[in-house]
Order: structure tokens, then C-alpha cells, then sequence
């Protein structure tokens, strides 16, 4: 059984894949964080901006098999299938995706054609399948997923240097200003890592800039 919040089309946001047409598929729940206002100060992730209880979502529900899910997101892709031998793409992501994608559910959607991407704060190991793997790592969580596609560091996250990450096996190491009442301070100190720091690439929420979901 997978609790699906949402299962929608749209274009990619944030990071390597930005502006590429897309469904997300978002996962319902979280081990970081319950979702709920009250616990949001006590949470080991207490900035998250996503709203990932429960399954009411634009094309969410409980779907019983792999099977079903995948259907659910081969229908929500509502454009023709890309040219040049390109896949289409969905986003798996949260909430925390890697507490119900599996392998089955990985197999299903390569069989309906899919490129699997997945947005994971990398404490849960992630299944056989996965086309492209973007971790961001979330304050004192620990860190399973090592290797990867991405590494997505909001920034900044006190518990967090970046430099404890750079040695880490990824191809490529995004910074993302946290997104809050001091983004313009927190967008200005990334600036400044990057240009210091040029492993480093500045990153950011650009479907907010587009007025897209």
C-alpha cells in the first residue's frame, strides 16, 4: 500500500532538472518531521514549505500496488512522450519518498517508460532503480546516502558546514538559500560560499519565481 499526497504535472523547480516537464509524484509522511504546526520547533526539520499529510491532493489516494501508482502517474502525464529518445521524467519526493518507494514501484514505472527521479533527505537507503538520486541533507539527521546524482544543501542550517560534504561522492553540490523571512541574508551568505567555494553552485526555488506548483 502507498499513501500518495499528490500526483500532479508540472515543470521541475529546483536543482540539475529545473525547468524539465514533470509529474510529482509526492509521497504522504516524513521521519523528520510530523507535518504538523505544533511540532514544527521540535522537529529535526523545522523549515520544510511542503504540505505532505495525508492523501486529499490533486490526484492522491492510497493505491493498493505498484502497479496502480504507476498507472496513476503515466495518466497524469498529459503531454505527448518527449523526442530524441528522451524518457519522460517524475519526481518522487515528500514528505520523505524513500519510506514507501520500493523496488516493485521502481519496476513499474520504468515499465510504463518513466525516468525516476527522487528528492530524499537521505536517512532511508534508496531501492534498485533509481535514474537520478538528489539528496538534501536535514540538520542533525544522519546521513545513509553518501553517493548520488546531487547533493541539495539548504543553506544555512547550523548543525550543517558544507564543507563536511564536499568529499562526499556526488556529481553535482547545490546550495539553496533557506526560504524564510531572512531569505535575502540567506541568499547573499550563499552567494558569498559559492563564489568562495567553487565546487559549489548556487541553487534555488525557482518554481516560486515562476508562480508554478
Amino acid at each position: 500500500m502507498y499513501s500518495v499526497k499528490e500526483i500532479f504535472y508540472t515543470l521541475q523547480g529546483e536543482g540539475y532538472h529545473a525547468g524539465r516537464a514533470a509529474v510529482f509524484l509526492r509521497f504522504s509522511g516524513c521521519n523528520l518531521w510530523s507535518g504538523r504546526e505544533q511540532d514544527r520547533a521540535a522537529a529535526v526539520c523545522n523549515f520544510c514549505d511542503t504540505d505532505f499529510i495525508g492523501t486529499d491532493g490533486q490526484g492522491g489516494g492510497k493505491f493498493a500496488t505498484a502497479d496502480e501508482l504507476a498507472e496513476a502517474v503515466l495518466a497524469a502525464w498529459t503531454a505527448p512522450r518527449p523526442p530524441r529518445g528522451l524518457r519522460p521524467l517524475v519526481v518522487c519526493t515528500g514528505g520523505e519518498p524513500l519510506l514507501q518507494l520500493d523496488i516493485e514501484a521502481t519496476a513499474a514505472l520504468h515499465k510504463r517508460g518513466f525516468e525516476i527521479a527522487v528528492e530524499t533527505n537521505g536517512t532511508q537507503l534508496p531501492p534498485p532503480g533509481v535514474d537520478w538520486l538528489c539528496v538534501s541533507p536535514k540538520g542533525s539527521a544522519p546521513l545513509k546516502v553518501t553517493r548520488g546524482d546531487e547533493l541539495k544543501l539548504v543553506y544555512p542550517q547550523p548543525e550543517i558546514d558544507p564543507a563536511t560534504l564536499i568529499h562526499l561522492d556526488f556529481g553535482h553540490f547545490r546550495l539553496q538559500p533557506l526560504d524564510s523571512p531572512a531569505k535575502a541574508e540567506h541568499t547573499k551568505a550563499a552567494i558569498r560560499y559559492c563564489m568562495a567555494n567553487p565546487q559549489w553552485q548556487l541553487g534555488g526555488q525557482l518554481h516560486k519565481i515562476w508562480d508554478i506548483d
